[in-house]
């Protein structure tokens, strides 16, 4: 009985395994039309990378320009110019300042227990 079993999975295993026949492509392929169209699409991305190519260079050219016009527009417009000479016919005066003096404080010295470094017990020898 368990003989055929086994020999029962077996054969399950075996249909399982035989794959349906292949079917046959109905649609007609004509190699020479698919390469025609390949090529012409072929074509249409080289077009399209070149023109990308050229728009990028025109691009960076207009911009380097524009650069350059920059610098140009800053040279003039940044001309070195010498500082005015100070006037010594009217000395200067210094003003006495409108605000209060500040109070000195007395420096603190102690420091407090609080914020003393404690470790290993060396200020409990004190």
């Amino acid at each position: 009985m368990e003989e055929l079993l086994v020999e029962a999975e077996g054969a399950q295993q075996m249909v399982c395994l035989i794959k349906p026949p292949v079917k046959k492509n109905t649609i007609p392929i004509d190699l020479k039309l698919r390469a025609v169209e390949r090529a012409r699409f072929a074509h249409q991305v080289a077009e399209k990378r070149r023109l990308i190519k050229q728009y990028k260079m025109e691009r960076e050219r207009q911009q380097k320009l524009e650069e350059e016009e920059e610098i140009k527009r800053l040279r003039k417009e940044l001309i070195p110019k010498a500082q005015l000479m100070p006037y010594f016919d009217r000395p200067f005066v210094p003003r006495r300042s409108e605000k209060q003096p500040t109070v000195p404080r007395e420096p603190k010295f102690c420091i407090p227990r609080h914020k003393t470094i404690k470790c290993c017990g060396c200020h409990a020898m004190t």
